[in-house]
């Protein structure tokens, strides 16, 4: 009886619900109309242009009937057809090399600026002489713009470049001057800078982390007689865990979407970086405007996009436990 009466109490307070939620928009109405022109605009700069790739994907959108735009033939699924099965479609040619690239590139640069960030966080936690100087030299290679990083790192690794000065002649580490922006050892070129800006960041975010964490469990762990590696192991990485789940989300994307460093470091865009310098997002913007197949190149972006919305579904899966106890 006691739950029938909770249950037709709680149906019964449905409409009341409602008007106490009308009833909070109007004593908020001012609030809510100072966030409406930031909806829109957020809709017009995310939502609409969505929409427009979308229905790009589904037309014979080319040179010929660039015109046309958004009016062009409707050719339904053709574009995901020649992309997945077309051996001449223009756009799917190097893209498995791409695809394979950018997945080893997405990979060890998350790991790479990941364990670099944390490794460095944990150096600049301690208290010592200089530390306000020496966090701010770290977030140098942040602050540099990624254009900059290209460009410059593009010059390093050349064969005369100051890498090989170091690794040849100075260190003596190798016999022979090789060849970075060729051939295979691309993918370690373009793999090095991206960790190398992209550390510092990580570095900030596991910093703050860190200084969350009360000093007093250290300091219990080390009465009980656990090392610094057991501390680092039970009581760090796990107090650090939702940061760590979210930042990986974060990396991933922002590495599968990667573009300035490769594009600039060969030919600003214009160049071919071999097949083992070539990713996603250079490879699909250099074959769609290189042959104007507009329709295909918005086809393939899609298809990436949702590829990654399974990959956050998975992580996701992975970490709800931790992202719901927040």
């Amino acid at each position: 009886m006691g739950l029938q009466r909770d249950t037709d109490h709680r149906m019964k307070g449905a409409p009341g619900a409602k008007v106490r939620w009308t009833k909070r928009v109007r004593e908020h109405k001012f609030a809510y109309m100072l966030v409406l022109p930031t909806l829109i605009f957020m809709m017009m700069v995310h939502l609409l242009p969505m929409i427009q790739g979308i229905w790009m994907s589904l037309l014979n959108l080319n040179q010929f009937t660039l015109a046309k735009y958004l009016k062009a033939p409707f050719v339904g699924l053709s574009n995901y057809w020649g992309l997945l099965f077309d051996t001449d479609n223009p756009v799917r040619q190097g893209l498995n090399f791409a695809v394979r690239n950018t997945a080893i590139y997405a990979v060890v640069v998350t790991v790479g600026v990941m364990v670099m960030g944390l490794l460095m966080a944990i150096l600049m936690n301690r208290d010592f002489p200089g530390r306000g100087i020496a966090r701010t030299a770290m977030l140098l290679p942040w602050v540099i713009p990624s254009y900059v990083v290209g460009v410059l790192w593009g010059f390093m690794w050349q064969q005369n470049g100051v890498i090989n000065y170091l690794l040849v002649d100075v260190l003596h580490l190798m016999h022979d001057k090789p060849f970075w922006l060729m051939g295979p050892n691309t993918i370690w070129a373009i793999i090095i800078p991206t960790i190398w800006r992209g550390w510092p960041f990580l570095m900030v975010i596991f910093l703050a982390g860190l200084q969350t964490i009360p000093d007093d469990i250290y300091e219990a762990a080390t009465i009980d007689g656990a090392h610094k590696l057991r501390q680092f192991w039970h009581i760090t990485l796990p107090m650090l865990k939702p940061i760590i789940a979210v930042q990986l989300l974060f990396q991933i994307i922002n590495n599968v979407y990667s573009y300035n460093i490769v594009s600039t470091m060969f030919g600003n865009g214009a160049g071919y970086p071999g097949e083992w310098g070539d990713l996603l997002m250079t490879a699909l913007t250099r074959q769609s405007f290189g042959y104007w197949a507009f329709g295909s190149g918005s086809a393939a972006s899609l298809m990436l996009m949702v590829a990654m919305l399974m990959v956050v579904g998975v992580w996701y899966r992975t970490f709800r436990t931790e992202l719901n106890a927040q």
